[in-house]
């Protein structure tokens, strides 16, 4: 078994940066068949931004961009919230998505295989960028940040869901190996990027939310089964591995389950 915390991303000027990319949406292709099923922390979380999209009734028609659209669920979403003459596009850098979204969705949405930091799209044509917990896997957030800059309109607005320090501490303690983990970038790296970018409306809220599960196999299929993994060769986990990190991780249970916490950072950016 390979250890699901094998998450170390490398610096956007390293030689491994586009083998990064690659495992990244091999993982994520990998977890499509069963991603809806086990997204229940990442469909809740993408609530909080529904509160924040502009009144459909502001102008018509709308062009809108999915940024790491996964499966479908939200792109199809805003395209029935903006309408018919709305046009929505579903980006995301795995294939394997793409496909399920295609073929559980359909048509009402344009599909595009692409990476978040080099947008194959025109300047300033997009009203809206709606991106829920995607950015956290790109290597360089100013970069990113920058490219949904560049593809809004003026008085565009981009609403991104992201994670935080803290997030899924619980599984790297379990593991006894929390420098596994992603790197979480904190709130206040999230707003210097946000104006380094240009964005003259920058709003980020941040906010616990967690998560409860009869035991760790549920933990880790949650994990997997959204692609959050990307093995490493010398990441196989023993019998015993597996024994202490349930061991621990039973230490944290709480009347609700085994608890999962994700730090959710809500960044609602306007252009000017």
């Amino acid at each position: 078994m390979t250890s699901p915390l094998a998450l170390t991303p490398q610096p956007m000027d390293s030689p491994e940066d586009g083998l990064w990319r690659r495992r990244v949406a091999h993982a994520f292709s990998r977890a499509a068949p069963r991603y809806t099923q086990l997204a229940r922390a990442q469909h809740e979380m993408g609530e909080a931004l529904w509160a924040y999209l502009p009144d459909r009734r502001h102008r018509t028609p709308w062009n809108i961009l999915d940024l790491g659209c996964g499966p479908g669920h939200w792109s199809t979403r805003l395209a029935s919230q903006y309408g018919p003459t709305s046009r929505v596009i579903g980006l995301d850098l795995s294939y394997g998505m793409l496909e399920r979204a295609r073929a559980i969705h359909g048509s009402p949405v344009t599909w595009l295989c692409a990476d978040a930091g080099a947008l194959p799209l025109h300047d300033g044509q997009q009203d809206v960028v709606f991106s829920n917990l995607a950015i956290q896997w790109c290597l360089d957030l100013d970069v990113v940040l920058s490219e949904i800059h560049r593809v809004l309109r003026p008085r565009g607005r981009a609403l991104v869901n992201t994670l935080g320090p803290g997030t899924l501490f619980e599984v790297g303690h379990a593991w006894s190996n929390p420098s596994a983990l992603l790197t979480f970038h904190s709130r206040d790296r999230h707003v210097a990027s946000a104006r380094l970018a240009g964005f003259s409306g920058v709003h980020v809220e941040a906010r616990t939310e967690r998560f409860f599960y009869p035991n760790l196999s549920a933990v880790m299929a949650s994990i997997k089964g959204v692609g959050a993994q990307a093995s490493r060769p010398g990441a196989r986990l023993s019998r015993s591995d597996l024994a202490r990190a349930s061991r621990r991780f039973e230490a944290l249970r709480e009347p609700d389950g085994l608890p999962v916490s994700y730090t959710r950072l809500t960044l609602v950016l306007d252009k000017e």
